[in-house]
This record gives C-alpha cells, structure tokens and sequence, in this order.
C-alpha cells in the first residue's frame, strides 16, 4: 500500500517528466535532422547527349537562359513571367502521335493539382515553331483544358527555342538524321525554381513520377518558405 501511495503521491511529477522529456527528445531529433532539399543539377551532371557540347563542361552556377517568345493568346512571355516562381517545363508539339499526349494528360493534372497555388506556374514550348502558331496554340489549349493563367505554350524563333532544350534545359538529342537544324524532344519535365535552377528532371508519361514531382515541389516550397 505505502508503494502505490508514494506512486499517487508523485504521478503527477512523473507524467510532466515523461512528456517534457518526450518533446525534448523530438526537438532533438528535428535539430539534428537536416531538412530535406532537392539537387540543384549542373550541365555535367547531365546525360551528354542532352547537352550542347558548349555546355558539357560546366559544374556550377548553371540557370536558365532568358527568352522572348509568344503564347497562346499572342502575348509576350519571358523569364520575367516566372519571377519569384516555381515552374515545370517541357518540350513538345501540337500534331505529335507519340509520347506529347500523355505528357499534356500529365500536366494537365499537375495544373489541377496546383490551379489554386500562385507560386506554381508551368510552361511548354513547341518544338515545331512552323506549324505552332498562336492560333494552333490556342485551339490545343482549348482542346486540352488548359488554363491560360497557369499554363503557357510558346512559340516563336525556332533556333531560340532549340537553344533553351539543349542549353539551358537539357531535355533534347540532336536528330543526326535530319542534320544539326533538327531536335528530338524527351519526355522529361523539369523543375525549375525561383533562382532559375534545375531542381529536377522527371518522366512526363510516368504517373508515378509525376507524383514524385508533386512531392519534391511541396519541398522547394518549404526551402523558399512558400505559402499557398
């Protein structure tokens, strides 16, 4: 009896230590624990055949290149488009048979997943700048869902274009059947965040890796102490 008196008598003292100690093992555990960040890929670190040869060599401070292209609505879109943003990427073409569909399926749920987040912006440019007009543009848009304030499709200067793939994206071989004026677009998706750096390449046909591209944003995020 004097045992589970003395165990009443003090029940409370032990039920504070065991919660104090409780977080303060937490906080150690968070202290200690660094927080999860995404790699912030260089053009070396690239599969070659992506990359311009110009490029290959580079293993810092590599950003995405400016540019001045037109989207679906005729309007002038830029980097300035994307200040202070965290923007997915990808590379395709309007008549395109193969993997463009599902990538634009894709996409289009990535725009569903992030509609209500402005710090997520996504961007697609044409790889076939003849046939891509604006007006081809805006009726692929409208076929497809796509949001104009979320979403641009650009067009424009074809050896800009080309450009972005393989110098600042990294997202396309060169086509030696058709000569060094012709690309072959990949399936990959590339996160970009607000400093203009590569922080992810993903599988645009893959609905698996989609949802690690949706993951990896809710971590940039958290880097650049974004809210919804």
């Amino acid at each position: 009896m004097k045992k589970r008196s003395t165990f009443y008598k003090y029940r409370i003292f032990i039920l504070i230590f065991i919660v104090i100690s409780i977080i303060i093992l937490i906080s150690f555990y968070n202290i200690l624990t660094p927080e999860k960040k995404l790699p912030i890929f260089q053009p070396a670190e690239v599969n070659y055949k992506l990359v311009d040869s110009s490029f290959q060599h580079i293993k810092r401070f590599h950003k995405i290149s400016d540019f001045k292209l037109v989207n679906q609505n005729g309007k002038l879109i830029s980097q300035e488009s994307y200040n202070g943003k965290i923007y997915i990427a990808d590379f395709f073409f309007t008549t395109c048979p193969s993997i463009c569909p599902v990538m634009t399926g894709n996409m289009l749920k990535i725009q569903n997943k992030i509609i209500n987040d402005p710090s997520i912006m996504l961007i697609s440019y044409s790889v076939d700048p003849e046939n891509d007009s604006v007006d081809k543009l805006k009726e692929y848009a409208i076929e497809k869902g796509i949001i104009d304030s979320k979403w641009n499709l650009v067009t424009g200067d074809k050896k800009e274009i080309y450009d972005l793939a393989r110098k600042s994206y990294f997202v396309a071989e060169i086509n030696e059947d058709e000569g060094l004026n012709e690309i072959i677009h990949t399936e990959n998706f590339v996160l970009i965040d607000p400093d203009k750096r590569i922080r992810g390449y993903y599988d645009g046909t893959n609905y698996q890796e989609i949802n690690k591209l949706l993951e990896d944003i809710v971590i940039l995020k958290k880097e650049y102490k974004m809210n919804n």
